[in-house]
């Protein structure tokens, strides 16, 4: 008899048929007449399980899960069939005998490679495909009360990293030390082990310590702060670098939990605070704290951002603001959910208006060159007249 899998938290089988309903309904608008999906989180959105498998989906009939491998692990965690097969070449076969290739395909054309969307062309020998991604993301944006019970979880791991965060940081100690004592509070807690991010050489760690100038280096990453890491091979992330007394040092980590991301960052100082950092860590608590009070459903994402920027105008740090020179990033929020940079990007340009259940984290924060830097970042939820709270941890800046 085969060993039944433990599942905590499965996707309830009613989410998936919302989700496949839902796009469905894209699908009409759009005029694509199937879907064709690969890629991992994509297929966990729309399946529950993540395994070797293609999921087609069309207007009128079932899905249609084809998995390689592991297909008895795919049949303990989705509630969807499973259809059995050994490789590309049986889907194609199955996709024909079904009449489902013609008219216009639907595939996420932002991260199936070349290779694999010209393989798939090749042996059912149909190429016209238009790029869903929109779509898919247009339909994780608002999360269901089932998705926002995993973010609470993986927000609750987030603040059992802070938590241990003081007992760890001191002077003297090394950036990576730091981190290897947080990332194991982290993965005690339940954290998934890693985090996803969509796009082409999109890479992120679960945990960043940085502590000085580390912090100040730009990366190729359009991400405010990144550290330097441990060599040019992953130039980013924690270093052997040493805290400094009166230096801010930022934990910057991302929770997992069940698939869904939360990220959070919060500031610790050594002794006293160097000047430098005291006007810029207020107006980052000013910032998060207005943009608690202001957002809620309804409110469009630009005005976020104005009022943010406004704050920072005032207090003349401009040129500090979420990087510097040429490390500058235009945003200070993104969306959370089954990847750290979800829709909506909170910037000037990006005009959304916040829906209810909409994730996102906001995260106003200044970079001061071969100085240091400090900042917030926190995740809240949208509700109708306010915004929820991810994680309990308080924005304080934690002196040791």
């Amino acid at each position: 008899m085969s060993p039944q899998l433990s599942i905590d938290s499965p996707t309830p089988a009613a989410e998936i048929a919302a989700r496949t309903a839902a796009l469905r309904d894209l699908m009409v608008e759009s005029g694509v007449d199937f879907c064709v999906i690969m890629q991992h989180v994509d297929l966990f959105y729309f399946t529950g399980s993540v395994q070797k498998a293609t999921l087609v989906i069309t207007p009128e009939r079932d899905p249609l899960y084809f998995v390689q491998r592991s297909v008895e692990r795919a049949r303990m965690e989705t509630p969807l069939p499973v259809i059995e097969v050994k490789n590309d070449k049986q889907v194609a076969s199955l996709l024909k005998e079904k009449g489902i290739l013609k008219g216009k395909g639907g595939m996420e054309l932002d991260v199936v490679p070349v290779a694999v969307f010209q393989r798939f062309a090749s042996i059912t020998g149909f190429d016209n495909f238009t790029d869903i991604s929109g779509l898919i993301k247009a339909l994780r944006i608002v999360k269901t009360p089932f998705e926002i019970e995993q973010v609470r979880k993986s927000g609750a791991i987030c603040d059992a990293v802070f938590a241990s965060a003081p007992t760890v940081i001191r002077e003297g100690v090394r950036e990576v030390d730091v981190e290897a004592a947080l990332i194991s509070v982290g993965r005690r807690s339940g954290h998934q082990g890693f985090l996803r991010m969509r796009g082409f050489n999109q890479e992120m760690m679960n945990l960043y310590v940085t502590s000085g100038y580390t912090g100040t280096i730009a990366s190729a990453g359009d991400v405010p702060v990144s550290g330097i890491g441990m060599s040019a091979a992953i130039a980013q992330g924690s270093s052997t670098e040493r805290v400094e007394r009166g230096i801010p040092v930022l934990v910057d980590y991302g929770g997992g939990y069940n698939g869904y991301i939360t990220d959070e960052t919060r500031s610790y100082v050594v002794g006293r605070l160097d000047e430098t950092f005291l006007k810029p860590y207020e107006v980052a608590r000013e910032i998060i704290e207005d943009t608690e009070v202001f957002a809620k459903e309804g409110v469009n994402c630009t005005d976020i951002y104005a009022r943010a920027y406004e704050k920072v105008r005032r207090a003349g740090l401009e040129a500090h603001f979420m990087g510097f020179g040429a490390g500058q990033v235009s945003f200070i929020g993104h969306g959370l959910g089954l990847e750290i940079n979800e829709l909506p990007v909170i910037t000037a340009r990006h005009s959304m208006i916040l829906k209810e259940g909409v994730v996102f984290a906001c995260e106003p924060k200044f970079v001061f060159p071969a100085k240091g830097v400090v900042g917030i970042e926190v995740d809240f939820i949208t509700r109708k007249g306010r915004l929820e709270r991810v994680s309990k941890t308080p924005i304080d800046l934690v002196a040791l």
